[in-house]
């Protein structure tokens, strides 16, 4: 049958779910979810001292107000996201892999997709799926990247009748007022029909893109001329600077337009319980940071611990650190402390490789993961494992620190339990997809109930059909697509360019020991779990196609292109060859 509109299907949950009096809405926790944007693992000084055995004073960044969270809440240890920032962004608000969705990158303002250039798309594609997205390499690619949506379907006339569901949607139909801060970066770079308040938030201020300047950021927030003259609207809906404040560096502008919401929502009387979504663009580049605050980090003796070098990305740090000491601060003033749940979290690895890719200029590093490999845009440890906190002041049991591995697309359920909301409908529905995150309340554990199911998931899946000029920290080439699962304590990583890596992540955080050929068997149990999941829950213009032009000779890697997938499944699911794409007439 075809899926219920979603305003349809959220009137009927409101009804037949357990929705509240008005004297229960005023006892809901109010939910605040920080998302950082590039914050690696050690990033953090509590997780980078839990990591690594070095103590704060040790270290060179400084998070005195996360470490707070850390030790008087809960942390996860083991908590997963996708290696790009929209993928991660669409699963946290939907609960389902991004790869279902067709979240598969993150793309650039520049980015062409079959809507923005006013085209028809062609059959099988949707007309927020991008044309094409290639970097700029010139080493030899034995394939073609796959394609990746660029708005959450909103149920426009242009989402072939795809509607996704978000957490704001669902909570403010159990009596919740949710809001959005900052960066939005699901909606195709301003297209219409694709905004924050399309999908549930009200909009303080936000922009729809990858990254930010950090200083005279306004004018580009609030641009309404088309960067594309193609699309079919009037208007671009980039995103509104908010009102004014006096602050003149992003992430401190945004913690203002953040506590000034809690603080009217308070003020006004408001019964319903808030929840405020606030994405930071800190730590994404471009790097800018307050001049005194770089100034201190370059004289600060332990600058260069655990690779961590980069005094401006120390600063963004700090001014990071300082916002969510801010919020903290606000809702203690405000008497909302004690009745708001807060969690953080990264929506990706940091940024471990130099922001200028074509000089190599290691100046640019960011930062380091160790003892995680890799970072952003892999699916090593280092790209995928994140700091993730839950803080509820006297509701949550102190200093917890849980080992299980976690999703990003837990979040969602999770955060309907505390708000009293049963997430069990949502695992199951005849009438919408079912969301593939499960509540993790009974591993944090839960206030004023019990909660209704344990959790069960251990296995999880990874998929990132494109070639990057991020170089792979194996071999020092651009990565080439990859996809993955980790099911208990094992991990495969699939390179669809012929290699295959087996990892104990228990035994070995750092994914030194390849155990592929030492454990063939259960290697090629898991590759044929990873591809049946692919299969069934991945459209084929999401998957890496043969590149036709490829020339085995000019390759660089020391290993032959092999196709795995036809080696160990058979030929009727080998790789195919790229698509004839015929561009229609707008």
């Amino acid at each position: 049958m075809s899926p219920l509109p979603k305003s349809l299907f959220l009137c009927l949950t409101f009804l037949t779910m357990s929705f509240s009096t008005s004297s229960e809405t005023q006892t809901k926790p109010n939910v605040l979810l920080i998302l950082a944007d590039d914050m690696g693992y050690t990033d953090l000084g509590a997780y980078a001292e839990r990591t690594t055995g070095t103590p704060l004073e040790g270290q060179f960044y400084e998070t005195p107000h996360l470490d707070k969270l850390v030790n008087e809440g809960v942390a996860f240890s083991q908590a997963y996201v996708c290696p790009l920032c929209s993928p991660t962004r669409s699963s946290l608000i939907t609960g389902r892999y991004a790869a279902k969705i067709g979240f598969m990158t993150a793309t650039g303002g520049r980015a062409q997709s079959w809507y923005n250039q006013g085209l028809t798309p062609p059959s099988g594609y949707m007309a927020q799926d991008v044309t094409s997205w290639k970097d700029d390499i010139k080493e030899e690619q034995a394939l073609e990247n796959g394609s990746t949506l660029i708005a959450l379907p909103a149920g426009t006339p242009y989402d072939q009748g795809r509607d996704e569901v978000t957490l704001a949607e669902v909570l403010n139909q159990h009596g919740y007022r949710s809001a959005f801060i900052g960066k939005w970066h699901l909606g195709g770079h301003g297209s219409k029909g694709y905004e924050p308040h399309d999908q549930g938030f009200e909009e303080i201020a936000y922009y729809d893109a990858g990254g930010s300047h950090y200083f005279d950021w306004q004018k580009a927030w609030d641009r309404k001329n088309p960067i594309h003259d193609t699309m079919p609207q009037e208007q671009l809906h980039i995103g509104k600077s908010g009102q004014p404040t006096d602050e003149n560096y992003l992430t401190d502008d945004l913690t203002v337009q953040a506590t000034r919401f809690i603080k009217s929502h308070v003020e006004s009387r408001n019964e319903k319980p808030f929840f405020l979504y606030f994405c930071h663009f800190a730590l994404h580049g471009p790097l800018q940071a307050k001049e005194e605050d770089i100034a201190y980090f370059e004289a600060k003796a332990t600058k260069g611990w655990n690779g961590h070098t980069n005094a401006t990305y120390a600063a963004m740090t700090r001014s990071l650190d300082d916002s969510v000491g801010a919020l903290v601060k606000t809702l203690e003033e405000t008497g909302q402390l004690e009745n708001t749940l807060i969690v953080f979290m990264s929506d990706n690895g940091g940024v471990s490789w130099p922001l200028n890719q074509k000089t190599r200029d290691d100046a640019t590093r960011p930062t380091h993961n160790a003892p995680l490999k890799g970072g952003k845009a892999m699916v090593f440890e280092g790209g995928i494992r994140v700091p993730l906190v839950f803080y509820w002041k006297g509701k949550l049991t102190q200093s917890q620190w849980i080992g299980r591995a976690v999703d990003c697309n837990d979040i969602f359920p999770t955060i309907l339990e505390y708000a009293g909301i049963d997430p069990q409908p949502f695992y199951a529905s005849a009438d919408r997809p079912a969301i593939d995150g499960r509540s993790i309340a009974s591993l944090i554990g839960s206030s004023n109930k019990e909660t209704t199911s344990q959790y069960n998931r251990e296995t999880f899946f990874w998929h990132y059909p494109f070639n990057v000029i991020v170089h792979n920290p194996v071999d020092n080439l651009p990565l080439t697509p990859h996809s993955a699962i980790r099911k208990g304590p094992h991990k495969l990583i699939y390179d669809w360019s012929g290699r295959l890596w087996l990892y104990n992540i228990e035994e070995d955080i750092s994914e030194t020991s390849n155990l592929a050929d030492e454990n063939p068997e259960l290697a090629q149990s898991l590759f044929q779990e990873l591809s049946t999941w692919l299969e069934q829950n991945v459209s084929d213009r999401y998957l890496p196609t043969l590149n036709s032009s490829y020339n085995p000779a000019q390759d660089e890697r020391d290993y032959p292109f092999t196709d795995f997938r036809q080696k160990f499944l058979g030929a009727d699911q080998a790789i195919k060859p790229a698509p004839e794409q015929e561009k229609a007439d707008a």
